[in-house]
């Protein structure tokens, strides 16, 4: 039986699951997720994040990386999670998916 394998897809399916405290939208929908490096290691898998907030100065920034690895570290097979917030590029509305735009009226 081969062994389970995690994806990028099974990473987003569970940061679909974060909200961002601001706006009440998953940071998936929002865009806010720009990287997700899934690798495995010998204990399991390891998980790179790049992410950003709507603003620079946002407070909540630790929260949503916290939030995000919680719910990355509930797949079984994951060993590590490294999530970094980056500012580059610059995160803007048109990142938003269609549903996100949707819920927060701008469309």
């Amino acid at each position: 039986m081969p062994e389970p394998t995690v994806t990028t897809e099974d990473i987003y399916e569970a940061l679909k699951s974060v909200y961002d405290p601001e706006i009440p939208v998953s940071i998936v929908e929002l865009g806010l997720v720009y990287e997700c490096d899934v690798k495995p290691s010998d204990a399991g898998y390891q998980v790179y994040i790049e992410m950003t907030l709507t603003a620079p100065g946002c407070g909540m920034g630790d929260v949503l990386v916290s939030d995000a690895a919680a719910k990355i570290k509930l797949i079984p097979e994951i060993e590590k999670v490294d999530c970094q917030i980056v500012f580059d590029p610059p995160w803007d509305q048109s990142m938003m998916s269609e549903e996100a735009k949707l819920e927060t009226g701008m469309l």
